[in-house]
C-alpha cells in the first residue's frame, strides 16, 4: 500500500466531515418552540390575498422563537405579502404602526430575524432570480402566533420567511402567477 498520499487524503476527508457537520449544525439550530392548534376562521375573516393560507381547524402548526443564523448569504423563502389596510398582512406594520403601499420596496422578517424590532427601518439585500434588490424592513412575519383575528386567521410563519411586497417581486423580475414562494438569499445591507 502506498502511504505517500495518505496524509493528503486523510486531511481532505477531515475537511469534508467538518464542513458537512457545520451545515448540519446550522440546519439544526432553529427547531420548533411549540405547536399552535388551528381554529376555523369566521366567515370572511381570512384574507386569501397573495395565495395566503387560512388556518385549518384542529391542525397543529409549528411555532418558532428562533430563526436560522444570519450571515452574508442567509438562505430563506421569499413570500408575497400585502402591507396595506385590509390586505393579507393584517394590521399596521410593527416598525412604524403604519400601512404601506405595495409599490414600496419593503419586507417583513420572521420573528427571530426581526430581532425584537432591531432591524426596523433598516435595509436588507435580497438575492434571487439572478438579481439583487435592496428593501426596507417594516414589519414582522410572526412565527410565534397565528390563527387569530390579529393575524387574519393565517398560520404562524415558518422559520425561514422573508415576506415581500409586490415591488420587491417586480424588482427581482418575477411577475404574475410565478410569485408566491421563491428560494432566495438575503443579508443586511
Amino acid at each position: 500500500m502506498n502511504m505517500k498520499g495518505f496524509p493528503t487524503i486523510f486531511l481532505f476527508i477531515c475537511f469534508v466531515l467538518v464542513f458537512t457537520n457545520c451545515f448540519m449544525v446550522e440546519a439544526d439550530t432553529c427547531k420548533p418552540s411549540g405547536k399552535l392548534r388551528g381554529k376555523k376562521p369566521p366567515p370572511g375573516k381570512c384574507n386569501k390575498g397573495h395565495d395566503s393560507d387560512c388556518c385549518q381547524e384542529g391542525k397543529f402548526y409549528n411555532t418558532y422563537t428562533c430563526s436560522p443564523p444570519v450571515s452574508s448569504h442567509t438562505k430563506a423563502t421569499l413570500t408575497l405579502n400585502g402591507f396595506g389596510p385590509k390586505e393579507d398582512g393584517g394590521g399596521p406594520c410593527e416598525c412604524d404602526n403604519n400601512y404601506h403601499k405595495d409599490s414600496e420596496l419593503i419586507v417583513a422578517l420572521l420573528t427571530g430575524w426581526f430581532n425584537k424590532k432591531k432591524r426596523c427601518m433598516n435595509y436588507i439585500n435580497i438575492h434571487g432570480n439572478r438579481k439583487t434588490v435592496k428593501a426596507k424592513v417594516v414589519d414582522e412575519c410572526d412565527s410565534t402566533v397565528g390563527c387569530d383575528d390579529e393575524h387574519v386567521y393565517q398560520p404562524p410563519c415558518a422559520n425561514n420567511i422573508v415576506d415581500a411586497s409586490d415591488a420587491v417581486w417586480d424588482a427581482l423580475g418575477v411577475y404574475g402567477d410565478k410569485r408566491g414562494e421563491m428560494e432566495i438569499y438575503w443579508s443586511d445591507a
